[in-house]
């Protein structure tokens, strides 16, 4: 599967052509439902929700009925603009869905089957999951795992599962619990507190760095041994500092990110899979040539189906359900617009579920 099949949206003509398909069969054009809307007409970026139909959405092969979504820190930057995310306009936001196959032309997939999509261009190239029914490429489909509902696959969501991704990324690295103390920093955040509970039930002593050091129960209670405060790491740090940790998940970068990798230890890994705090990253080649660390770059979006596969068989067993209730709130479609901001001022604690059809 490349990359080009997400960076193209459906075109215009083939939306138009399922539309007249559709309007033939006299199907799904009176039916409304709900969907937030990011727009940019005439420089004015807007979003809202609106009423659609079927005929209205994008030419794929997968009908889905939506139950849940999420929020991340992508889709804040997506819902405000402040971040170049959304590629075409008009745009359906959410780059997680949920829910159940209604209609198909892949034959994978058939009526009643419980799915999931993380990534993959939504809300970015392809109308994302902040609609109540959305058609999506069936081969950017994830079956839900056995031992998961709808709503817990949106629990875990893209952050979730990043955090899976960067867990694995460390074991091929050959990080083991007994080599020493693992740092995971924007730790309050949803990679973070998903990273904490996984690593701390295979095993690791978890280390939480956050910018809220108020959270240290909520941590704690995922299983972080110690809390420290994000300026510990947010510094100028020298080429090489003393070497602390065995391995990060980092959802931060820039001086962040810089100062783990001068705090890692020989041999250690650092996994890094997010921008919160910037896009540089002010190190040197010290790290790497005089202690062997190594950096670890996750990529959740175009992440090929079998890896996929694997993280979230992994968290059917390596995270613990009853901890989800702890991580998550749910939050309705109509508060996206609010929600959006409160995530990019750093003010949302764990995970967001969005329930669609609230």
């Amino acid at each position: 599967m490349g990359e080009n099949m997400v960076d193209t949206p459906a075109t215009p003509q083939a939306v138009d052509r399922r539309r007249k398909t559709l309007i033939a069969k006299g199907y799904g054009m009176t039916e409304t439902f709900k969907a937030l809307v990011i727009d940019n007409a005439d420089g004015n970026y807007t979003a809202g929700i609106k009423d659609l139909t079927v005929a209205d959405l994008p030419d794929e092969s997968v009908l889905v009925d939506v139950a849940y979504s999420t929020l991340n820190y992508k889709d804040g930057l997506a819902i405000t603009g402040k971040g170049k995310i959304v590629r075409s306009f008009p745009m359906v936001g959410g780059i997680d869905l949920a829910g159940t196959v209604l209609e198909s032309a892949d034959s994978n997939y058939k009526p009643g089957d419980k799915v999931l999509v993380n990534g993959w261009g939504l809300s970015e190239t392809m109308w994302g999951g902040y609609s109540q029914k959305q058609r999506v490429n069936g081969e950017f489909i994830t079956r839900v795992p056995d031992g998961f509902s709808l709503k817990d696959t949106m629990a875990i969501g893209t952050a979730g599962y990043t955090s899976m991704l960067c867990v694995l990324a460390l074991e091929d690295a050959g990080i083991t619990p007994d080599q020493g103390d693992i740092v995971v920093t924007g730790a309050a955040g949803g990679v973070g507190s998903v990273a904490i509970a996984v690593l701390a039930k295979l095993g690791y002593r978890v280390v939480a760095s956050s910018g809220r050091t108020s959270e240290a129960d909520y941590l704690k209670s995922l299983g972080a041994t110690e809390v420290i405060g994000r300026e510990i790491l947010d510094r100028d740090a020298r080429p090489l500092e003393k070497g602390r940790w065995a391995g990060g998940v980092d959802s931060v970068g820039s001086r962040t990110l810089a100062t783990l990798l001068a705090e890692t230890k020989n041999e250690g890994a650092v996994a890094a899979c997010g921008l919160a705090g910037g896009t540089d990253l002010p190190t040197t080649v010290m790290p790497f040539i005089l202690r062997g660390v190594r950096l670890l770059g996750v990529n959740c979006v175009t992440c090929a189906n079998e890896r996929r596969d694997e993280a979230w068989s992994r968290l059917v067993h390596d995270l613990d359900v009853s901890k989800l209730a702890d991580i998550t709130k749910v939050e309705p479609l109509g508060r996206l617009p609010e929600l959006g901001e409160e995530i990019l001022s750093g003010t949302i604690r764990g995970r967001v579920i969005v329930d669609v059809n609230a």
